[in-house]
C-alpha cells in the first residue's frame, strides 16, 4: 500500500490552540516565525542570585513581604532589611547554562534567580517576552508583577506584557529551576547533562494588536507540472474580514485572502503560471524562496523552500525520487568542550562536520534542538529529522505527564513545520514496551498526524525479540509510524564480535531507519581492536556494523550515534570518560577520530 505525505514548507496553521495545563498569567499561543518579525534581544549579562532553599520563592507564596526576589526590592530605609540585592549579584551571559559558567555550579540542580533591566518606549504595539527556551521551569515577572509559568526545557514560549511594561526603566526577573522529577519530560534519568538556565535567545517582540499568529504555504505534487501552492493562516484574534497579501516575487505571486469568522485563512488555492517552474528544495539544491505576509501594513517575511517527503513499501521519496538518508546524530553541545550550544556558530560547526561525514541528514536527538541549527541545516541543504524528549521510563499513566509532552510535541511542530528540510517528527526514544506506553505514544502519534500531515512520522524503538544471532524487530508501534526506526549497540553492550553473524528481521513493509549504532573511544587512545576505548576498536565496531547493516531489508538510512562527545553524569570512567559519553566520532575538544574516517567512506559509496 502506498502512503504519500506532502509536506507544507511553511507552518501548518493551528485552528484550534491548545493551552498547556501548565501555563498562567499573560501566555498566548506561541508566535510563528519569530525571526521574521520585529525584535529587541535581551541577550547580554544578566544578575543571577543561587537559591538553594528556594528562600526568594517561598515568601512569594507563603508571606507577601518585599523580601520575594521577584520584587527586586530595595530599602528605603537603613533600618529596612532585605537580604538579597540582584545589582550587587554577579553576571552571567545569557543565552548559557550556568553549569559551565560557575564552577560551583557543575553538577547544580535546583533554583537560580536571573534578573535583567533594560529600557523600553512604548510605540503603541503590543510586546511578547518571547523565550526560546529555559530548561526547565520558568516563573517570570516583569516589573513585579507576574507574567506567567512555563514547563518544559527546549521549546519556546511567550507572554503578553504589553500591560506590564513602562515607558523607560522595565526589569525582567525569571526563576529557574532544572531539578528533575518523575513526572517530567524527560523523566529523571536520562544520558545527557542537565544543563540548567535560560539557555537560549530572550527577546521582545514587538506585533500589532492584531497580527498573524501562524501560517502554512505549501505544494500538493511533487511534479512541478501539477503542483498547486496552498496557503493558510490564523490570526490571533478570531476576526473576520481581515485581509493578508501573499508575495512570492519570485514566482510572480501577489494574492490577497481574507480571513473568516475564527481569524483563520483555510486552505486557500495560489495560482501562479511560475508555480510549474519553480525548484524544489533538495539537499543538493536547497532552494529556498523570499515570502512576504501583509496585513494591515505590517509585512512578515521569510525565506522559505518547497518540496514534498512520502514513502512507498520501503523506500523513502524526497520530491518523488528513491533517498538514502547518510546521517548522524546530535546532541545540542558545543564542539569544543562542554557546555549547551546557543548560537548559529555553535550549529554551524557542528553541521559542517555533519556535512564533512558525507551527511544529508541529521538526527537532532533527544529534544528539539535551538532553531538556529535547524535553520542553518536547511541553508546548508541537511534533511533533519526532531524529536520530543520522551526518553526510556515515562510516568505513561500520569495525565499531567502526557498533556506535558503533548505539549512540547505541539510547540515543537509550531515553531519548525515552516522548515523545509524537517522530514520527521519523532514522538519517543528507547521506551519499554507496555500497553501504557502504547496507548501514549500513540495519542501523540495521532496529535502528530492531525497538527501535520506533511511529515513522516518515527520513533527510534528497541529491539526486544533475539535469539542467538537473530534479532525480530516487534513493536506494536509500528501501525502508528511511517518509518521503522530502531536502536542496536552490537558490539558495543554485547561480545565485540557479534556484528558478522547477526540477522535482523522487519516485518513491515517500511522503510528502515538504524537510529542509533556505535561504541566508544577516547581520542588518542590506542591499542588492539579488541581493546575497548581504543580508537582502533571504534574503528573495527564501525566497519563490522556497515557490513551488518548493508544486509538489512528496506534499510533508508542510519544516524549513529554520535557526531561529538557530550558530556553525561552517568559516565564515571576517570582518565576515559571523566563525565563525558564517548561515543563521538569527535571528541570533545573537536579531533575527528579513526571510525570518522571509516563513516565517510561508507557514505561516499550511497
Amino acid at each position: 500500500m502506498r502512503r504519500t505525505i506532502f509536506h507544507a514548507v511553511v507552518a501548518l496553521v493551528m485552528l484550534t490552540q491548545v493551552m498547556p495545563v501548565m501555563a498562567q498569567g499573560g501566555k498566548v499561543p506561541q508566535v510563528a516565525n519569530v525571526m521574521g518579525r520585529q525584535t529587541m534581544s535581551l541577550c547580554g549579562e544578566w544578575n543571577y542570585i543561587v537559591d538553594v532553599q528556594e528562600e526568594g520563592y517561598y515568601d512569594y507564596r507563603m508571606n507577601p513581604t518585599p523580601w520575594g526576589f521577584f520584587r527586586n526590592a530595595k530599602p528605603q530605609r537603613p533600618e529596612d532589611l532585605i537580604e538579597y540585592d540582584f545589582d550587587k549579584a554577579p553576571t552571567m551571559n545569557i543565552p548559557g547554562d550556568w553549569n559551565t559558567q560557575d564552577d560551583r555550579l557543575f553538577f547544580y540542580e535546583g533554583t537560580v534567580w536571573f534578573k535583567r533591566s533594560f529600557q523600553y518606549h512604548p510605540t503603541g504595539k503590543c510586546a511578547l517576552l518571547y523565550f526560546s527556551a529555559v530548561n526547565y521551569e520558568a516563573r517570570v515577572w516583569v516589573n513585579g508583577k507576574a507574567a506567567g509559568y512555563h514547563v518544559g526545557g527546549f521549546t519556546p514560549f511567550n507572554f503578553d506584557v504589553t500591560e506590564l511594561l513602562v515607558d523607560g526603566e522595565n526589569t525582567v526577573i525569571v526563576k529557574v529551576d532544572n531539578k528533575r522529577h518523575k513526572s517530567d519530560v524527560p523523566t529523571q534519568i536520562f544520558d545527557w547533562w542537565n544543563y540548567g538556565g535560560i539557555t537560549r535567545d530572550v527577546m521582545l517582540v514587538e506585533v500589532a494588536p492584531t497580527y498573524i499568529e501562524n501560517y502554512k504555504v505549501f505544494i500538493t505534487d511533487c511534479d512541478v507540472k501539477k503542483a498547486k501552492l496552498h496557503f493558510s493562516a490564523q490570526l490571533n484574534k478570531a476576526e473576520a474580514g481581515k485581509k493578508i497579501t501573499l508575495n512570492i516575487p519570485e514566482l510572480k505571486i501577489s494574492q490577497t485572502v481574507t480571513t473568516n469568522a475564527s481569524g483563520a485563512i483555510a486552505d486557500v488555492d495560489i495560482n501562479s503560471p511560475k508555480i510549474k517552474k519553480m525548484q524544489l528544495w533538495s539537499p543538493d539544491t536547497p532552494k529556498r524562496y523570499d515570502v512576504e505576509l501583509i496585513l494591515e501594513g505590517d509585512t512578515l517575511r521569510d525565506a522559505i523552500g518547497f518540496r514534498t517527503i512520502a514513502t512507498r513499501g520501503k523506500q523513502i521519496l524526497l520530491n518523488g525520487k528513491p533517498i538514502f538518508l547518510r546521517g548522524i546524530s546530535i546532541h545540542e553541545e558545543k564542539a569544543y568542550g562542554g557546555g549547551r550550544a546557543n548560537s548559529a556558530d555553535d550549529a554551524r560547526t557542528l553541521l559542517t562536520w555533519a556535512k564533512e561525514l558525507g551527511c544529508n541528514f541529521v538526527r537532532l536527538a533527544h529534544y528539539p534542538h535551538n532553531e538556529y541549527a535547524v535553520r542553518e541545516a536547511e541553508r546548508m541543504g541537511i534533511l533533519v529529522w526532531s524529536e520530543i524528549p520522551v526518553y526510556w521510563t515515562i510516568d505513561w499513566t500520569n495525565p499531567d505527564t502526557y498533556a506535558n509532552a503533548e505539549q512540547q510535541l505541539t510547540d515543537m511542530i509550531r515553531r519548525d513545520q515552516n522548515r523545509a528540510n524537517v522530514i520527521i517528527w519523532s514522538i519517543a526514544n528507547e521506551t519499554p514496551h507496555s500497553t501504557e506506553r502504547d496507548m501514549f505514544l500513540s495519542r501523540l502519534a495521532q496529535k502528530a498526524r492531525n497538527m501535520d500531515n506533511t511529515r513522516l512520522i518515527s520513533m527510534a524503538m528497541e529491539v526486544t525479540s533475539a535469539s542467538n544471532y537473530k534479532n525480530r524487530l516487534q513493536d506494536n508501534m509500528n501501525q502508528w509510524v511511517d518509518i521503522i526506526s530502531f536502536n542496536q549497540y552490537i558490539g558495543w553492550y554485547r561480545d565485540v564480535n557479534d556484528a558478522p553473524k547477526m540477522e535482523w528481521e522487519i516485518p513491515y513493509d517500511k522503510p528502515v531507519i538504524v537510529s542509533e549504532f556505535g561504541g566508544g573511544a577516547k581520542y588518542g587512545m590506542h591499542g588492539d581492536k579488541n581493546q575497548r576505548w581504543t580508537e582502533e576498536f571504534q574503528e573495527n565496531l564501525y566497519r563490522e556494523n556497515i557490513a551488518m547493516l548493508d544486509k538489512i531489508d528496506g534499510l533508508s538510512g542510519t544516524t549513529p550515534w554520535i557526531l561529538k562527545d557530550f558530556r553525561s553524569p552517568r559516565r564515571v570512567l576517570n582518565g576515559i570518560q571523566d563525565y563525558y559519553n564517548r561515543k563521538g566520532l569527535v571528541s570533545d575538544n573537536g579531533e575527528k577520530k579513526k571510525a570518522f574516517f571509516v563513516l565517510k567512506e561508507w557514505y561516499a559509496g550511497k
